[in-house]
């Protein structure tokens, strides 16, 4: 699975906890969930579970707590896919 084809999920993933649309349209690697798209700390959960679903993996709190920007997302999916 190519780099845009998992940030085409994960924004599939992220979309209903986005507070801030605008932001979702210009999405990149930097973009922020917290800050930029303005997703709260408890819908995060709800993010890392679903993409615990979406690509069969399990993400532990340390891998977690460093999902907060897109870039990290896809490369802690990326790590936990090559196991």
């Amino acid at each position: 699975m190519t780099k845009e084809e998992l940030i085409s999920k994960l924004k599939t993933i992220i979309t209903p906890y986005v507070e801030n649309k605008d932001a979702l349209g210009d999405i990149t690697e930097e973009t922020d969930f917290i800050k930029d798209l303005e997703i709260n700390s408890a819908n995060l959960v709800d993010v890392v579970l679903d993409v615990e679903d979406e690509f069969g993996i399990e993400i532990d709190n340390d891998a977690m707590e460093k999902m907060l920007t897109i870039k990290a997302s896809v490369a802690i999916i990326q790590d936990k896919l090559a196991i």
